[in-house]
């Protein structure tokens, strides 16, 4: 049996007295501290898992994308829509499967499609460039109210003259010819004027004629 001199054994009952008194209350602090590092390392693995397992449905439907089939291209994109749909790939494979509807003549179907992205699609641009499309599609049902409705919402900067041209074609399909011309005005005034769609905006614009 240890001995131990008078010292010493005040520094163990020092000690003694400490840890019933603490004892419990750091054993929960360092359960705890493990349970959370081990749950961070698992919620880290289990987010990699997943980021890896969209990226390669995304590959896959790009090999789908291939075959033109609208059907089996819907399918891939469901399963990236549905399940990862915080993913980056998601609205992404949404954009793919709403073009592949509209060449196959659904349009239903594309606006689904569209309207998912803008229920979830957390980038802006890619919420900008589906509410374009789907704005096309709502002008090709003439459906010219609900057209405008998102081409007036808040886009960014580099989309307003993409924006514009569209709000004129839509304007001038509705019979309103002097706000499409000041649409198209507005869209030359955002386009380069080096790119190929600034001219066609102008071809619009100079068919319109003179302001009544």
């Amino acid at each position: 049996m240890a001995t131990y001199n008078r010292e010493e054994e005040e520094k163990i009952e020092g000690i003694k007295a400490w840890w019933i008194k603490y004892g419990t209350i750091i054993t929960i602090v360092l359960a705890t501290m493990v349970a959370t590092i081990g749950a961070t390392q698992v919620w880290k693995y289990y987010q990699q898992l997943q980021a890896q397992q969209a990226a390669d449905l995304y590959a896959l439907l790009k090999q789908v994308q291939e075959t033109g089939d609208s059907e089996k291209i819907n399918d891939a994109a469901y399963l990236l829509t549905e399940g990862y749909p915080s993913s980056g790939y998601a609205p992404r494979a949404a954009l793919i499967a709403a073009k592949a509807s509209v060449d196959a003549g659904d349009l239903q179907s594309a606006k689904q499609q569209l309207q998912w992205i803008l229920d979830h699609a957390e980038e802006p641009e890619i919420r900008d460039l589906a509410r374009l499309r789907l704005s096309g599609i709502l002008l090709d049902e003439n459906n010219y109210n609900e057209a405008l409705r998102h081409l007036n919402s808040e886009h960014l900067d580099s989309f307003s003259g993409l924006y514009a041209d569209l709000k004129g074609d839509v304007l001038l399909a509705s019979g309103n010819k002097e706000e499409a011309r000041l649409s198209y005005q507005a869209a030359i005034d955002k386009l380069n004027k080096n790119n190929n769609y600034f001219n066609i905006v102008q071809m619009k614009l100079d068919a319109l004629g003179e302001s009544e």
